[in-house]
């Protein structure tokens, strides 16, 4: 009922079946997820290509990639519009969602429009290297398009397979939630990636970028799965992917090709280490199985206690953390260390240093408690949002 605490066991809560007593097939969710993690992979391939070899082509085996992702979630989303909307029954069709009289799974839906912001983002970002430049930020306007597309497929993927959870008894199908969602994290972690190099987590912004994409991603997918420590285990999946590409994308030998070479690397630059969202995520799952189904007003006070449980956490883990990554005995092949700057950088002194947080310089970002309040703010807002987004998820039944 709305204003009390409901209790939300962590095993898994049986769903009626749908109307038309239907599960919905398995192979749309299979293709979808293996379409988000071509995108997450080919992301961060792509990254890595920028920092090792330059902007050479459009045509890079990243990209690629990346594409694939998005190609094969649009043919997936369009085909179910199209069986949906011409092959099936009438019970089939009132289980989806209508737009202009088509019908669809409502992720079919967002995953089409993915692929479309996806594919339009193509000529633009092309356009855009050759206008103003061949290697530019992370963070511009046809990239913006592009992850505004890449969150619409895993978004996509994401309600896809939760809807076949949802019509699944006995935890079923969470398997494939828990890995989409975990890609759904990765993604999240990619485009923080100018803010989040280890140099830079001792620093505001590090923590305010964190405090506003973590918590809400984290708890929109433990409040939606059916199993057992969800958020704990999209964490591991988080964890496993950042490894596994950054420890595979170094035994690749590469050179750069655009000019000026301060840092002449040999093979492909790896992105840092991924961050230790795992400890957090463990508290999380604490409290959700508590007190997860609040609503209301209580829904805000339990953001407000679960941002300030993120941050707690969060802080002197990844503060540590950081200290130990940027010591000798993390330059290794485990935790890639210094190895992860790019052949422009310059490297010194300040690869080993927290460079944004000294007083004295024009760079100062110092962890105050101020912006520790502001972080606090944030991370609570962000937790209401995926408490309130969770929610929703669960009763996905399109």
């Amino acid at each position: 009922m709305d204003g009390n605490l409901q209790t939300m066991p962590v095993t898994a809560i049986p769903m009626p079946a749908q109307a038309s007593g239907s599960v919905p097939a398995l192979w749309p969710s299979v293709v979808m997820a293996f379409a988000a993690t071509c995108i997450a992979i080919g992301i961060m391939w792509d990254i890595s290509w920028h920092q090792t070899i330059g902007r050479d082509t459009f045509w890079t085996p990243a990209h690629m990639v990346i594409y694939l992702g998005g190609a094969l979630g649009g043919c997936v989303g369009g085909w179910l519009a199209i069986q949906y909307t011409f092959l099936a029954s009438p019970e089939e069709k009132a289980a989806t969602v209508g737009v202009f009289g088509a019908r669809a799974p409502l992720g079919a839906w967002i995953a089409i429009w993915g692929a479309v912001a996806m594919l339009t983002s193509g000529p633009f970002d092309n356009w855009w290297h050759n206008a103003y430049g061949l290697d530019v930020r992370i963070v511009s306007p046809p990239h913006a398009v592009l992850g505004l597309g890449m969150f619409g497929i895993t978004f996509g993927a994401l309600l896809l397979v939760l809807t076949r959870q949802n019509h699944l008894r006995d935890g079923a199908g969470s398997g494939l939630f828990i890995w989409v969602g975990g890609i759904f994290l990765v993604l999240g972690g990619v485009f923080l990636l100018e803010y989040i190099f280890p140099n830079e987590q001792h620093a505001a912004t590090f923590y305010v970028v964190c405090a506003l994409t973590f918590p809400f991603r984290l708890l929109a997918l433990g409040r939606a799965a059916r199993t057992s420590w969800p958020t704990t285990r999209v964490a591991v999946v988080y964890i496993l992917v950042v490894c596994l590409v950054a420890w595979i994308l170094p035994l690749f030998p590469a050179q750069p090709k655009l000019a000026p070479i301060y840092n002449p690397v040999n093979h492909m630059v790896p992105l840092p280490f991924p961050l230790l969202l795992i400890f957090p995520a463990v508290a999380l799952d604490l409290v959700l199985r508590r007190v997860g189904g609040a609503t209301g007003w209580r829904r805000m006070i339990l953001a407000l206690v679960l941002g300030a449980m993120f941050l707690a956490i969060f802080i002197p883990v990844q503060w540590y953390f950081a200290k130990f990554l940027l010591s000798p005995m993390a330059d290794n092949w485990f935790f890639v260390g210094n190895r992860v700057w790019n052949y422009g950088s310059r490297l010194g002194e300040w690869t080993t240093q927290f460079w944004r947080t000294n007083p004295s310089g024009h760079d100062a970002d110092l962890l105050t408690f101020p912006r520790l309040a502001w972080c606090w703010a944030l991370a609570a807002g962000s937790a209401w949002l995926g408490l309130l987004l969770g929610g929703w998820m669960r009763k996905v039944q399109r």
